[in-house]
């Protein structure tokens, strides 16, 4: 089954076959991203939370330039779904740690 969803690296990479077995990817839920980086790569760590445990459960690591890639088709994604379905209101400032946001251990030891 061929995805929907269109992605920059179609259009330079139309000759490349990719096969998905089934049930060899399974999903898993994440309600919390950390993001690190050095000067070569950036290091995006999902979890799930559910009080009291939590536990990770993917590592991304990509490339600077892929990352922006990646950050640009989120954007066109995110945009899309808003108006298909109205725009998504975001919580200011939750006093919870859990969620998405930005570490500080930038792993930027050179």
């Amino acid at each position: 089954m061929e995805p929907a969803i269109k992605t920059p690296a179609q259009a330079t990479a139309k000759n490349v076959r990719v096969q998905i077995k089934t049930g060899a990817l399974p999903g898993d839920y994440a309600n919390h991203m950390q993001i690190g980086f050095t000067r070569e790569e950036f290091v995006l760590d999902f979890f799930k939370f559910f009080q009291p445990h939590g536990e990770m459960n993917a590592r991304v690591i990509v490339s600077p330039g892929h990352l922006k890639r990646m950050m640009s088709a989120m954007k066109e994604s995110m945009e899309k779904y808003e108006k298909q379905f109205g725009a998504i209101e975001v919580a200011e400032g939750l006093k919870s740690e859990i969620g998405f946001h930005a570490g500080d251990d930038h792993r930027d030891n050179k």
